[in-house]
């Protein structure tokens, strides 16, 4: 038997290391297919455009990703928001009090489907035909940075200013991501281009110019919606011929130095010239808008004269056709400079159609990385699933035919080694209060995540829908919360427990206060620094609300369900005296043997989780729910296999302590996740600040704890059936 352990655990370690090993080949030569650059790639260098020395391109502009699965993605049916009916399950019931709750719960799902009774398409996303002279209102959205990860309000620099300022109406999850869209003073006529259009002029004072300096040097850029399209720079990789990238807004200015000088200057995008594309329906002659680009430019503008509406410059002239076409003459950003915002834009004709508009955004050169991921994993679920069939045949089979095979000592030794601890294995754990609460979290947050990605894969929750996906998420995980409650009241009366309404109360509160004051303080630290990523007081107490009005009654209602059922009998009888167990070898250590656990569910899924961090803290967009759907459902299998596996090397070690080990083994995959955003921060970020960096590694912290909770549930239970399944299976004298 020890033989056979051994030999077990250096196959999962010698699986670990190949691995291991193999993606980060991949990751080396597949991502300079995707956009993404080493630290040598010439792009990282700043060159000099007219003798001003500027950042133009950076690698973290340069990350597009695919949608292979494109019979999965539809952005021309994109939903607001998505309701739920997960409580369907709860047929079957008996008593007037399930009745009504039965009731009470449809009758609240009926109410949120027939909200979209009245149309398909929801306002925000359904294509909107322009004639010819139609106003364009250009909104702006906020100000963004990758070396601060702080968003702020497009008005809070000197930009001109319309004469009433409009905020849009915002969703839950626009707010919690820091969007403020707001209007503009920019607006077009549909199909009539403009040269050189005065917006305003303005002279900077010693508060503006310090403002200005710091977001320039911050690098923030400025974000435009038009027709919820956003704006994007088209840039050329030097490196590709005929490729071209987008990046999303453009720089508040750059950093430069003049000839001959020394000191470093900061000057102004001031001149934008816009290009508006749109496709034209020969038949109406009107116009949806498939296209919103911009090239920022820096002109120091001169006039004659005293400067009025009419005033006509001499650097940008339309009546001359002189227009701005270089930065050679910069506008500098000085306390006591005016600076004079203009804008050209331009109409093209395009024949990419209004369904396909976001293409040209969600572009990626190369999948190849994604399929590698998807195959490696696979390979790790095929081993595992290899041990775990050989653990049922080697096991099960002989034991349900009751040993008519002739066996060796050894092999005797190795089939009762787990059947010795038949009177323990399922003796309630220490603090199974606290086990029953986190497995019924862990089904909420299963269920949450699940749904989410059907939605997502669906189309639902594409690009063009900003916030929709948090806002599922939100949503989803409050109305999950009947099954929490469900799960662990469940279990907590399998346990032998009686007081159901502690743990739901526990259920309610323990893993959402968790988070919530994390949160909170995350948001205080943001609200310090006047960041319009701080989650306002109303949005606060929307959230409150979800919680308490809405996740808190859930619970107790299937908590309260879940221990009406009754109780699930142990296949086994439990001794009333503990059996004692015996010395285990350095192997089969808990921390060991846990922490070797978690790489295997960690390894299936890193990869993806590169993408991921790089759309959440590079701000760019993550579509590609079709891989990542795949990948999760290779993260379950392979969490649920490996917890498996060790269990059963554990059992075989006469050591009947499986309830919290089953849980800890997968979970500790998010102490691997959290390790690999420690990575990811020192090596891709250029976060250099304390607040970023505190925020940084406070959200990485709260996303491994919800890693911890969904893996440790699903480890925990795969290792519940199995060794229910197992003990079952055969008779015990």
């Amino acid at each position: 038997m020890m033989r056979v352990l051994k030999g077990g655990v250096i196959l999962i370690i010698a699986l670990i290391l190949v691995h291991m090993t193999s993606p980060m080949v991949a990751i080396r030569e597949g991502l300079s297919g995707i956009g993404v650059e080493s630290s040598t790639d010439p792009m990282h260098k700043p060159h000099r455009l007219f003798e001003v020395e500027s950042k133009v391109v950076t690698d973290s502009d340069l990350r597009h990703y695919p949608y292979i699965l494109n019979s999965l993605y539809f952005p021309f049916y994109e939903e607001d928001e998505e309701e739920e009916n997960s409580s369907s399950s709860m047929a079957g019931l008996k008593g007037p009090i399930e009745i009504r709750i039965l009731i009470f719960i449809a009758s609240v799902i009926f109410f949120f489907l027939n909200l979209h009774v009245h149309g398909f398409y929801l306002p925000g996303v359904a294509p909107q035909d322009f004639q010819m002279g139609d106003a364009l209102m250009v909104k702006v959205n906020k100000l963004t940075s990758t070396k601060t990860q702080l968003p702020y309000s497009y008005y809070s620099l000197p930009y001109c200013r319309p004469e009433h300022i409009v905020d849009s109406a915002e969703n839950l999850g626009e707010v919690l991501r820091g969007d403020r869209i707001e209007n503009s003073p920019f607006v077009f006529k549909m199909r009539e281009s403009q040269m050189c259009a005065a917006v305003c002029r303005v002279q900077l004072d010693k508060k503006s110019a310090k403002a200005l300096k710091e977001k320039i040097a911050d690098e923030y850029r400025v974000n435009m919606i038009l027709d919820n399209l956003p704006l994007v720079v088209p840039v050329k990789r030097p490196d590709q011929e005929n490729v071209v990238v987008y990046q999303h807004g453009f720089h508040v200015g750059l950093k430069g130095i003049f000839v001959g000088k020394k000191e470093e200057k900061y000057f102004i995008h001031n001149h934008l010239t816009f290009t508006v594309r749109y496709h034209r329906d020969i038949e109406t002659d009107s116009s949806r808008i498939v296209g919103f680009e911009v090239k920022p430019f820096s002109v120091k503008h001169e006039y004659e004269g005293q400067w009025n509406e009419k005033t006509r410059l001499t650097t940008c002239d339309p009546h001359t056709k002189r227009a701005v076409t270089n930065s050679e003459s910069p506008q500098e950003v000085a306390e006591g400079n005016e600076i004079i915002f203009t804008y050209d834009v331009d109409f093209q004709e395009s024949e990419v159609k209004w369904a396909s508009r976001w293409d040209t955004y969600l572009l990626m050169a190369d999948d190849q990385i994604h399929w590698f991921s998807i195959v490696n994993s696979m390979m790790i679920v095929l081993f595992l699933s290899g041990m775990v069939a050989m653990i049922m045949l080697r096991t099960l089979y002989r034991d349900i035919s009751n040993y008519n095979q002739l066996e060796t000592h050894e092999e005797v030794l190795e089939e009762t080694g787990w059947k010795l601890v038949h009177g323990d294995v399922f003796r309630p754990p220490e603090n199974p209060e606290l086990l029953c609460v986190y497995a019924g979290t862990g089904v909420q947050c299963f269920g949450m995540i699940l749904v989410t990605m059907i939605f997502a894969c669906l189309g639902f929750l594409s690009p063009s829908n900003r916030g929709g996906l948090m806002t599922a998420m939100l949503l989803l995980w409050v109305f999950m919360g009947l099954l929490a409650g469900y799960a662990s009241s469940r279990l907590y009366k399998t346990l032998r427990g009686t007081e159901w309404k502690k743990i739901a109360l526990k259920t309610a509160f323990m893993f959402p206060a968790t988070v919530f004051v994390a949160f909170f303080v995350l948001n205080a630290i943001i609200w310090g620094q006047k960041s319009s990523g701080a989650v306002p007081f109303g949005t606060m107490f929307a959230l409150v609300v979800l919680w308490f009005g809405i996740s808190v009654p859930l619970v107790f209602i299937g908590s309260y369900i879940g221990f009406r059922k009754p109780a699930l009998e142990d296949p086994v009888k439990t001794n009333k005296i503990p059996r004692q167990v015996p010395v285990q070898a350095w192997y089969m250590n808990p921390i060991f043997s846990i922490l070797i656990g978690g790489i295997l569910p960690f390894g299936a899924v890193f990869i993806e989780l590169f993408f991921i961090l790089t759309s959440i803290w590079l701000h760019q967009f993550y579509y590609i729910f079709g891989f990542l759907f795949i990948v999760f459902i290779i993260l379950i299998i392979t969490c649920a296999e490996i917890t498996v596996v060790l269990c059963y090397f554990q059992l075989c070690s006469e050591d009947y302590q499986w309830w919290w080990r089953s849980y800890l083994t997968s979970g500790s995959s998010a102490v691997y996740l959290f390790l690999y955003a420690a990575f990811y921060f020192y090596s891709k970020l250029e976060i250099t600040k304390l607040v970023s960096g505190i925020l940084y590694f406070g959200y990485m912290l709260i996303v491994s704890y919800v890693f911890f909770v969904f893996t440790g549930a699903i480890g925990f239970y795969a290792c519940f059936w199995f060794t229910r399944l197992i003990y079952s299976s055969v008779k015990i004298d």
